[in-house]
């Protein structure tokens, strides 16, 4: 039986992946039968909560192999790949949203939603959500084709994303250990050694955004009082786990591997930028000298095939910025990022230069055909005069060709600017 929710916390506290560890010890009487799903959709939803995350799993009797999967306040969690008979529809649909209903943030703007279904929804539901804007109208007919139950509180619109996170079937896929804290210390600041983040990080190449080893800081812990202690991603479950097991922390509550979509690209359409709130991969040639404006943002223009277009480097992205600005008129790019409606701006995630243009500065106006003498422009005119005996002439200046800082190939933001969704270059094989 599919249980699916979204929406539960608010911009400062609660974690949706947190009531997955209460769910499960809920549903104590059931098994779990494969991973735990964590499914991030579209970063561009301007009502999105902090990470966009949505939770699903499928709870019955399990049969066959089991794997550790967890630990839940000194139990541990075991997932199985086959299921011998279904979990009972309405107990799971009670005691799932008794928990749900209870630790959600309603109060503080969250608008949770709940799904139960023995059937999955259509897999379109899931790369609308994370690509585009679903309509809950939508969302609701495909869950009566169904037969599923839902719940809402105060709107229920998190039964959009519910249903998305129910309805993903992975292509690319990755692995997240994510580890809670003891009651006693939420709110307050977290334990964790950086040198050894940094040794896992190293030492565990499955691993990926780990750890900025040019400001030497982790980027495995949230900055809000929320359950979270760490989590930590990768390609290999098993690495993962002995990834998790290296670091040095306060003791965890409980911890949970989850399967997920973080780090996949799924949100990128191969298209030109068309719509705003939505991620586009496209390719662009620059048309003019990067500016930085109020804040350290840095600004290009480039020219599409549907005209101009602005892409910003935050100053988040720190370094990368420095990328942006070595950009010249006439470079060819494939640029990565979420196309906002205002101001109408590319968000880059990531770039690759595919071919640079040749970059020229002016050394001198050129001589004078008829007495050798010096020139000077004639500005709007067009053309240069003789500063000796007037004559006119259209010859160009002396140019030089200025060294490039920068060459052709694939650059990103550092792991602390980084989406949940985007996929680093590590993953690449870059």
């Amino acid at each position: 039986m599919f249980v699916a929710f979204d929406d539960t916390d608010s911009l400062e506290s609660m974690c949706t992946t947190f009531l997955a560890t209460e769910v499960v010890k809920a549903l104590g009487v059931y098994d779990l039968i494969g991973l735990p799903r964590l499914v991030r959709l579209n970063p561009a939803v301007p009502w999105k909560t902090r990470g966009n995350g949505a939770l699903c799993l499928n709870f019955g009797v399990g049969k066959g192999e089991c794997q550790m999967i967890g630990e839940i306040d000194g139990r541990p969690v075991y997932s199985y790949r086959r299921m011998y008979e279904e979990a009972n529809r309405d107990l799971v649909l009670e005691v799932a949203g008794k928990v749900v209903g209870g630790w959600s943030r309603v109060g503080e703007g969250a608008s949770p939603g709940l799904v139960v279904s023995q059937v999955k929804p259509a897999q379109r539901l899931y790369w609308e959500a994370v690509r585009g804007i679903v309509r809950k109208e939508d969302t609701l007919r495909e869950l009566q084709r169904i037969s599923a139950d839902m719940v809402g509180w105060e709107g229920g619109r998190g039964i959009i994303g519910a249903s998305a996170a129910m309805a993903w079937r992975p292509m690319d896929r990755t692995y997240e250990i994510i580890t809670y804290r003891q009651r006693e210390r939420w709110g307050t600041p977290r334990e964790l050694d950086d040198a050894s983040v940094r040794d896992m990080d190293l030492n565990f190449p499955s691993t990926f955004n780990n750890f900025d080893h040019r400001t030497g800081r982790r980027a495995i812990s949230p900055h809000t009082p929320c359950p979270v202690l760490f989590g930590v991603r990768g390609d290999d479950p098993r690495q993962l786990m002995s990834a998790v097991f290296s670091l040095r922390s306060e003791p965890p509550a409980s911890w949970l591997m989850f399967l997920s979509n973080q780090g996949t690209d799924d949100h990128l359409i191969r298209a030109i930028p068309g719509q705003p709130d939505r991620s586009y991969d496209f390719e662009c040639v620059v048309a003019g000298r990067p500016r930085t404006i109020e804040g350290g943002h840095v600004i290009v223009q480039v020219r599409t095939p549907k005209g101009m277009l602005d892409c910003a480097a935050y100053e988040p992205t720190k370094e990368f910025r420095e990328v942006v600005r070595s950009l010249r008129p006439g470079d060819r790019l494939r640029a990565f990022g979420e196309l906002r409606s205002e101001p109408r701006t590319l968000n880059l995630e990531k770039l690759q230069v595919l071919e640079l243009a040749p970059d020229e500065r002016k050394v001198a106006n050129p001589r004078c055909p008829v007495c050798g003498g010096g020139t000077k422009s004639q500005g709007s005119a067009g053309g240069f005069r003789c500063k000796r005996c007037s004559a006119k002439t259209s010859a160009p200046p002396a140019m030089e060709e200025v060294p490039r800082h920068i060459v052709p190939g694939w650059y990103e933001p550092p792991v602390c600017a980084r989406r949940h969704l985007g996929k680093p270059l590590k993953r690449m094989g870059l």
